[in-house]
């Protein structure tokens, strides 16, 4: 039994359910094959502030798995290594550990010589980075140095490219669905629009499905700018041919109108791969649809219930998929340890698990096919079979 092996894994970006599973099949495979398991903790910035001394307290920056504490967190939500938006090759001051700080005194910095540094120092012989294209770009980045980088996919939007699936999709949709039909009865009670923000940056996959699924009436997706008009006469349709006298729409958060080009977000600040946090066009919406109500209702406004789902569809439990997925994806990146492949990116694609090179990462964007998936005219998922299709219908790269 081979045991000069070391793996290194961290989880990079936002939590979701699915993570200590990963973790822990990763880990427990790697035990049982001899092989020494090293988490960073918090991303990235565990191998950025780590220190390459012998009597250094790296504790906070690292932790060596074993079967029981992988086993006591496997069944949990979140990720219990934590996670963070570090991006080492855009480092902002403030974030350079005291260490570094005369060494890079730019305002932002590219870290990544002490990053292969400390694996180098930590004997580092392959690298699993779990999470989105954020993460993943810059394992790939890692790749191009030559470290032995077996990413696995992660994301509630399911926007990775090179997989119809990503750790955490499965659980963000089952609860988009649960939640929406519990507040159902609060909008059918009031008579009244029901808007419910959800995830979905650049890709309306978690936004487009629970509608196909029959959790909505209409929806609107990054992919499709859309008319806040043409939508309140849609949802006056809906409400008015609903025996409660309500309607429902899915808005992803990314969404935009024609109107307003721009996204919609909480503040000004970017994270590290320049991104600015989402929130708010669901508010939009909500307070276009009560103003414009009247024009199409006889001259009476309609009242809103309006709801962010946000962090509740991230926290919590994974469900059933992304129990087994994850179980999967950690099991598939130790059958490429052991075959000596590196500069992978582990997917499922129909049904059918396999990996495919990490370059796809940077080389495109995975987003809904509108013209395939989306009617614009009548704001819903449309399809012309399921024959042949994923699971989750949408989900694969053409």
């Amino acid at each position: 039994m081979a045991n000069n092996i070391t793996i290194g894994i961290l989880t990079g970006g936002g939590d979701v359910p699915g993570l200590n599973p990963a973790i822990r099949a990763v880990t427990i495979r790697a035990l049982r094959e001899g092989y020494k398991v090293i988490a960073f903790r918090r991303g990235w910035a565990g191998i950025v502030d780590f220190i390459p001394e012998k009597n250094a307290d790296n504790s906070n920056n690292i932790q060596i798995l074993t079967s029981e504490i992988v086993n006591r967190a496997g069944r949990t939500g979140g990720t219990f290594i934590h996670t963070s938006r570090t991006n080492p090759s855009k480092l902002k001051r403030g974030n350079v550990p005291e260490h570094l700080k005369e060494k890079y005194t730019q305002d932002v910095n590219d870290v990544t010589e002490d990053v292969l540094n400390n694996l180098s120092y930590l004997k580092i012989d392959y690298l699993i980075p779990i999470g989105g294209d954020d993460t993943l770009s810059y394992g790939y980045r890692l790749h191009k140095e030559g470290i032995k980088v077996i990413a696995i996919p992660k994301t509630m939007d399911n926007d990775v490219p090179g997989t119809d699936y990503c750790i955490g999709f499965s659980t963000c949709v089952t609860r988009t669905i649960e939640m929406t039909h519990m507040l159902r009865t609060s909008a059918g009670s009031h008579e009244r629009f029901l808007v419910i923000e959800v995830f979905g940056r650049y890709a309306g996959f978690t936004t487009l499905l629970p509608t196909m699924a029959g959790a909505a009436d209409r929806c609107v997706i990054p992919e499709n700018p859309f008319n806040i008009e043409h939508l309140t006469e849609l949802m006056i349709y809906d409400r008015n041919h609903h025996p409660s006298k309500y309607a429902v729409v899915l808005v992803s958060e990314g969404a935009t109108m024609v109107s307003h080009s721009e996204m919609s977000f909480e503040g000004q600040e970017t994270d590290m791969f320049g991104h600015k946090k989402l929130g708010g066009i669901g508010d939009k919406v909500a307070a276009d649809l009560k103003e414009l109500s009247p024009k199409y209702n006889n001259g009476r406004p309609v009242a809103i219930v309006n709801q962010r789902l946000s962090y509740l569809v991230r926290c919590g439990e994974p469900d059933a998929l992304d129990s087994i997925v994850p179980m999967a994806y950690g099991n598939i990146a130790l059958d490429l340890i052991i075959a000596k492949k590196a500069g992978r990116l582990i997917s499922l694609r129909n049904g059918i698990y396999d990996h495919v090179p990490l370059d796809i990462i940077v080389g495109r964007k995975k987003v809904i096919d509108v013209a395939k998936y989306y009617d614009t005219e009548r704001m819903r998922p449309k399809y012309e079979s399921f024959i042949k299709q994923p699971l989750f219908i949408m989900t694969a790269d053409d």
